[in-house]
């Protein structure tokens, strides 16, 4: 039997909040691996299991992030309430974005690749493709991805619910671009002597293995 999942650490910030460098970030302190959305990549059975989860199924944690200490980004981050809920030991950082750079950054990201046709031959990938518009563009922006006004809207939401229901002592809101010293005194590690992640850039996102989504 394996063991029970066990998280130190929710990311449950918007994706492209800089969610792959604190990926990068978490496991360089050693609270990795980080469950992000690259890791349907190697997992592609899990879109399932995430959109089933989701559609209200019961889909447990151990199926989902059995081996995990941490997680970042989307679909994790759309369970955020229930995973603050049930790993109530777990630091929580809600990773933030200036929202006019934040919205430019998902338009030409993440909404312009699920706006692509499904692939036709590619089962995996297509599975991965409708798990992300379920729960990215339906259910996090209600089907309303190119009205800016609201997108802008429902992260401010989201951004504004976290921090007025996780308790202050438990949450840290974070910018990347503040690098280690907030990150390492929440989390009560040391700072590394190396630099802080900086990756996923919008080339990166169209042009890098994967699609990697920030």
């Amino acid at each position: 039997m394996s063991n029970p999942t066990r998280l130190d650490v929710l990311g449950i910030g918007m994706g492209r909040t800089g969610t792959a460098s604190l990926k990068l970030a978490l496991e360089q302190l050693g609270f990795g691996p980080c469950h992000h959305m690259l890791e349907l990549f190697q997992r592609p059975g899990d879109a399932a299991l995430w959109q089933a989860r989701a559609r209200g199924e019961a889909v447990s944690w151990d199926a989902l992030l059995g081996g995990f200490h941490s997680t970042v980004d989307w679909p994790s981050a759309h369970f955020w309430r229930e995973l603050v809920r049930d790993f109530p030991d777990a630091k929580v950082i809600l990773t933030v974005r200036e929202p006019e750079a934040w919205y430019d950054s998902i338009s030409n990201t993440i909404f312009k690749a699920l706006e692509q046709p499904l692939p036709q031959h590619d089962d995996a990938a297509r599975g991965q493709r409708m798990m992300a518009k379920d729960i990215i563009v339906e259910r996090a922006f209600d089907d309303r991805p190119l009205d800016k006004a609201h997108v802008l809207a429902r992260y401010a939401a989201h951004n504004a619910e976290v921090q007025r229901t996780v308790p202050a002592a438990r949450l840290l809101t974070y910018n990347v671009g503040q690098g280690w010293e907030p990150l390492c005194r929440f989390l009560r590690v040391p700072v590394p002597d190396a630099p802080f992640p900086a990756v996923n850039r919008r080339d990166e996102f169209h042009h890098g293995p994967g699609r990697q989504r920030d």
